[in-house]
């Protein structure tokens, strides 16, 4: 029970998974490789493996600078290789100078498959050029049957992995003052809109803390969380500074460029 103590309730059922695949390494003898994870979940990962004895914990996720990663658990005797990850690389190839496609339009094709988000990787969209990864397991269900994006035709082409295009992620940081670290008031300061505004997101399910979609606008925001509002970016919050004369809370922000 200590250990649920350092994690929020809505994670709990997480760490119970976490802990199943732990005790079956350890058990068993023999390695787990999961779905890709997002960064709040290999935190997770991380702090219930890293200590242990008996079973390591191997991240990645295609290319070094991805946010997606799976994770390959197992005995100490193992060293896994990049091939023991199963991830594809698909270049999406489409009609670009009559079309245009954003992030969304791709995550939308995938989702419309039937398959969990878990068994795709990072979406990469840098100027015509779309790339993203996938598990090896489904790769060639997805490629049979991803014929459209939005209006736009298109055919997946596999490549290497190293033939990912590298984003670098980098973030604008300031210092707010904020009346509370409620979720509706973090935001309306992180993008610069109305309180009701930022509340009107978050009940509508447009608003992710951590990568899980949360719709309480009292939700409590703390130091590490990533927050993402559709159509205004992300944030992150890089530190809680403490309660100012005014009884405001000044933290540092980071807003993704």
């Amino acid at each position: 029970m200590e250990l649920y103590q350092h994690f929020r309730k809505e994670e709990h059922p997480f760490i119970d998974q976490v802990l199943e695949w732990k005790e079956m390494v350890s058990r068993q003898y023999a390695p787990k490789l999961t779905d890709f994870l997002d960064p709040r979940e290999q935190q997770i990962v991380q702090s219930i493996v890293g200590g242990a004895e008996d079973v390591r914990a191997f991240f990645f996720g295609g290319a070094p600078f991805v946010e997606r990663k799976r994770v390959f658990l197992a005995p100490p005797y193992i060293d896994p290789e990049e091939e023991d990850y199963g991830i594809v690389l698909f270049a999406v190839r489409y009609p670009a100078k009559f079309v245009s496609l954003e992030h969304r339009d791709v995550l939308g094709a995938l989702m419309s498959l039937g398959l969990r988000r878990g068994k795709f990787g990072d979406i990469l969209v840098q100027d015509e050029e779309i790339q993203f990864f996938a598990a090896a397991e489904v790769a060639d269900y997805v490629r049979l049957h991803v014929e459209m994006i939005g209006k736009a035709p298109v055919a997946l082409e596999p490549l290497p992995l190293s033939a990912a295009m590298p984003l670098a992620e980098t973030w604008e940081e300031g210092t707010v003052t904020v009346s509370s670290l409620r979720l509706d008031a973090v935001l309306a300061q992180a993008f610069r809109l109305a309180r009701e505004k930022a509340r009107a997101l978050v009940e509508s399910g447009l608003v992710k803390v951590n990568w899980k979609v949360v719709d309480k606008p009292d939700f409590l925001c703390g130091p590490g969380d990533v927050l993402s509002a559709r159509g205004f970016g992300r944030c992150k919050l890089f530190s809680v500074e403490g309660p100012t004369k005014k009884e405001r809370w000044l933290v540092r922000i980071g807003r993704q460029k």
